[in-house]
């Protein structure tokens, strides 16, 4: 006789069983959930009644959630930056400027990964195009052929901790959190995570000179303000899209939501600016609209909203939509944004689909007393908090080997949420103990796609890298970045300060000393006048 007891553990079982089939995620999640629920009514453990809560939870929190909206313009935004030829610019541009160091060429790799991801949020195409890119560079001038898939593949999995990635639109939603907060919790791991690269790159220059030569002068095309110009023309707009992102969602001027859409948008005027029908008209439009959103900013920060602040702004309004109708004439353009629609739909459709599945899941798991069951197996580790933290990064790290962030986040996190706001809180407070676990799993999940058997990064480096480069090499080269991200997830969890140093200071309010005062209103006597006789 099954018990209640044996129910979450026997859930439990039976998903990981259907994964490994092989059958679709979002379908074996449902499945198994639903199969579960009619095995429980058939037990009486509840009704028929309480499957009505998996309608209404898709239909209230999944398809009508406002936040998940920012998904399709993100993937879009992504999609479009990928392919308009930015990176190729960035990475000639970076690699000549830090060519004659010793490692310049691995530099130029974390730095433009770094960039990408912060415009970006995809791995794919970002380690496909670097590959493509800078892996032939790399091994004509002599480098250590696994120090170049290692830096390859792990400079393209930045951009899943560098904001606005899409993880950490996901993450904030799942644990109820702003998406604004998760962004500034991860900004600190992310810089760090650079730097902690930049240093390996470092040492392995001194230890093993041989395996990171510098570029040979003759090889360096460009020079002096030539080469900082180009090195600027890359930067500057990217800078100005991480702003219109990242800077209004920030600053309280955009949702999510919105400043996505704005990413959309920037994202096909670059792909304008950096395509090669770009003609002078073009960019006196540009300049235009530029000098006038600049005009229009300053107006609002001097002044109220007048006239000449509407007007700028519409003269910019004007210029972005020139630009946008420029993309649409070039059949480049065109082709492009058509392929950004088509990945934008196939992840918007995955994403749905997965969190429909582990909305049945979920339902169920909690009514047959998961929740409970989860939560006295966790808090009973022994350790206290930093039990429960390493036994989570360690089941997750091992969990990635099979399962995309997507499936962790919508399978795995509803269930340890709670449990971990009550652990954490009273480490860094209530408010940021979900945010310090949000991104401490972020970083941990950046794994996945370096370590076997289903590293992805390994799989698209595998179909880009020329014949003579070794599968041993891809895989051996990814194992020290891998370490290195361990190292980063340890120092998020011994330093939380690295990622609550960004977030608001919560108030702290003394009940006790609290005084509610009544002002007195010195009324005028009421004059009622001599009654009538």
């Amino acid at each position: 006789m099954i018990t209640l007891e044996m129910m979450p553990p026997l859930m439990f079982g039976g998903l990981v069983l259907a994964m490994l089939i092989g059958f679709p995620v979002a379908f074996t999640l449902a499945a198994v959930g639903l199969s579960f629920g009619f095995l429980a009514i058939h037990l009486g453990f509840f009704d028929l009644n309480f499957l009505q809560a998996i309608p209404g939870r898709i239909f209230g929190s999944v398809l009508a959630n406002d936040l998940l909206l920012a998904i399709p313009f993100f993937t879009f935004m992504g999609a479009i930056l990928e392919r308009c030829g930015l990176a190729e610019d960035m990475l000639d541009s970076m690699g000549q400027l830090f060519g004659p160091i010793r490692g310049g060429l691995g530099y130029s790799v974390i730095i433009v990964g770094f960039i990408l991801g912060a415009i970006t949020g995809t791995v794919a195409a970002q380690v496909i195009a670097m590959a493509m890119i800078s892996m032939p560079v790399m091994m004509r001038y002599g480098y250590n052929m696994r120090y170049i898939t290692g830096v390859l593949a792990a400079s393209g999995t930045i951009t899943q901790l560098v904001p606005p990635s899409l993880v950490l639109i996901v993450l904030a939603d799942q644990l109820g959190k702003s998406v604004g907060d998760m962004y500034l919790g991860a900004w600190g791991p992310s810089i760090f995570q650079v730097i902690l690269f930049a240093g390996y790159t470092f040492v392995l220059g001194l230890v093993k000179p041989g395996h990171l030569p510098p570029v040979p002068k003759e090889a360096r095309t460009l020079t002096g303000w030539a080469l900082w110009k180009k090195c600027l023309m890359g930067i500057i707009p990217s800078a100005v899209l991480i702003f219109v992102v990242l800077g209004t969602m920030m600053m309280g001027l955009a949702t999510p939501t919105e400043a996505g859409a704005m990413g959309a948008v920037g994202a096909i005027v670059l792909a304008v600016i950096h395509h090669k029908e770009f003609t002078k008209s073009d960019r006196s439009i540009l300049i235009v609209g530029v000098v006038a959103a600049g005009i229009g900013t300053i107006v609002a920060m001097l002044f109220t909203e007048n006239l000449v602040f509407k007007l700028s702004f519409a003269i910019t309004y004007l210029a972005v939509a020139w630009l946008c109708i420029r993309a649409t004439a070039i059949p480049d353009l065109r082709d492009l944004i058509k392929q950004g629609y088509e990945t934008t739909m196939r992840i918007t459709c995955m994403v749905t689909f997965i969190l429909i599945g582990s909305t049945c899941f979920s339902v169920v798991f909690q009514g047959v007393s998961g929740g409970e069951w989860l939560e006295h197996l966790l808090t009973s580790l022994p350790g206290g908090v930093w039990g429960f933290l390493i036994f989570i990064n360690i089941f997750i790290f091992f969990l990635a080997f099979f399962l995309d962030f997507f499936e962790i986040a919508f399978i795995i996190l509803p269930m340890i949420a709670p449990i971990a706001q009550k652990i954490l809180a009273p480490v860094v407070g209530p408010e940021a103990a979900l945010i310090w676990f949000g991104v401490m799993l972020c970083v941990n999940m950046q794994t996945s796609f370096l370590h076997p058997p289903f590293g992805f990064a390994l799989f698209y480096l595998r179909g880009v890298a020329p014949k003579e480069v070794k599968s041993s090499d891809i895989y051996w080269g990814a194992m020290p970045w891998i370490g290195l991200q361990a190292i980063m997830v340890l120092l998020v969890i011994a330093f939380p300060v690295t990622v609550t140093g960004l977030l608001d200071k919560p108030v702290q309010v003394d009940l006790d000393k609290v005084k509610i005062e009544v002002p007195q209103i010195d009324l005028p006597p009421l004059d009622f006048g001599q009654p009538k006789q």
